[in-house]
């Protein structure tokens, strides 16, 4: 158990404020508000007010079904997108009607569902939008495991499939053969840069795909390294800009139960993707050096880094778990430098901190969610 201090443990960065919230999945922030994306039912989603960063106030709450969890939530203006996706602790009688729910918040306080889009049993896991297509992973019925789904809200009331691609052998209800890893291949969330999306599918390893058709993806190149690695890939990130010459992919693999094998625990990856068709990694970060056994109760291990890129930064705060938010540098992309770290104290009620999402804003502030519980904004004050 860490040492905690009054905000935890801290070397880099400064606590700008703390709030009691329900454990989350993911959090965005636009313009004054954030948008806090919730683990388990009841709770659905929080709409915080942050005008004031050092005093955030809660404006709205959503709630959802008992056997549905909603955790994750994209914004832009006046639409926010949650998904619905069954909750696998519930043990009642309903069966989950999973999807993408699409609200109007052009009042804060009061969200207006617009649409549904229906995705089964499973529903929606996670995506990206962009203000016009939403890159996710719905599971239709039909399917076995997320497939990737371009949705095209230019009517966010009236939404439609541009396009959907899966792995030949996902979709055992029009006849395919199924696959003998079952949901272990299925896509976690597609990102955009240009004519491409990258997406990691799990177990299944990552793709980039050319979308010059967006109505029918094309995979450019696929690289799956789980085996040999334990843990499945969560997240291809590209970078809009070279570093020292070089197309650079943040690569990282998620710390979960669903693994092949105790150790080693999940880790980050740098990839050159300069000849898009033949990546290479060429460099690895690790929180800390000796792996542990994969332990329930504390997961230790990455999730997720920002997403979010403003210039030509190299410095990126990347969600950890058990090791709370860490700060990295890829300026020399073959040689991570680690710059500083921040674990939270524990959620009220809880032993452990568990970070699970990360969101820089444009005036470089931190805002960082728990799984189990908390709600934090940080900046950054090291080198």
């Amino acid at each position: 158990m860490p040492d905690y201090g009054p905000f935890g443990v801290n070397r880099g960065f400064r606590p700008i404020a703390r709030m009691e919230l329900p454990g989350a999945g993911q959090v965005v922030v636009e313009g004054n508000y954030a948008y806090l994306a919730h683990m388990r039912p009841p709770a659905g989603t929080t709409v915080v007010d942050i005008s004031d960063r050092k005093n955030p106030k809660v404006v709205c709450q959503l709630e959802v079904p008992p056997n549905i969890h909603s955790h994750k939530v994209r914004v832009d203006g006046d639409l926010m997108l949650v998904n619905y996706e069954k909750f696998r602790f519930y043990e009642g009688p309903g069966k989950p009607r999973g999807g993408l729910k699409i609200f109007d918040i052009s009042d804060r306080r009061n969200p207006r569902q617009i649409a549904f889009v229906e995705a089964g049993e499973w529903g929606y896991h996670r995506f990206t939008y962009d203000g016009r297509y939403c890159y996710g992973s719905p599971e239709p019925e039909g399917y076995v495991g997320n497939i990737m789904g371009v949705l095209d809200l230019k009517d966010p009331e009236k939404p439609e499939y541009a396009a959907l691609w899966w792995v030949p052998g996902q979709w055992v209800g029009g006849g395919e053969a199924p696959l003998p890893e079952g949901r272990r291949v299925r896509c976690h969330h597609p990102m955009r840069l240009g004519n491409r999306l990258y997406s990691g599918w799990w177990h299944h390893g990552w793709y980039i795909h050319d979308i010059t058709d967006l109505s029918k993806p094309k995979p450019i190149v696929h690289v799956d390294w789980s085996p040999p690695f334990v843990c499945p890939t969560h997240t291809a990130m590209p970078l809009p800009y070279t570093i020292k010459g070089r197309k650079i992919l943040l690569v990282n693999d998620e710390e979960v139960s669903d693994r092949l094998a105790p150790v080693p625990n999940a880790f980050f990856w740098v990839v050159d993707a300069t000849e898009e068709t033949k990546p290479v990694p060429i460099a690895t970060y690790r929180a800390r050096k000796d792996d542990q056994p994969y332990d329930p109760k504390c997961w230790y291990g990455c999730h997720q880094p920002q997403e979010q890129i403003y210039g030509e930064q190299t410095r990126f705060a990347v969600t950890w778990f058990g090791g709370g938010l860490r700060m990295i540098d890829i300026s020399d992309p073959w040689r991570v430098e680690e710059l500083g770290y921040y674990i939270p104290l524990p959620g009220k009620g809880h032993e452990v901190a568990q970070s699970n999402d990360v969101f820089q804003d444009r005036d470089g502030l931190y805002y960082l969610v728990d799984r189990l519980g908390g709600f934090e904004i940080l900046e950054w004050a090291g080198k």
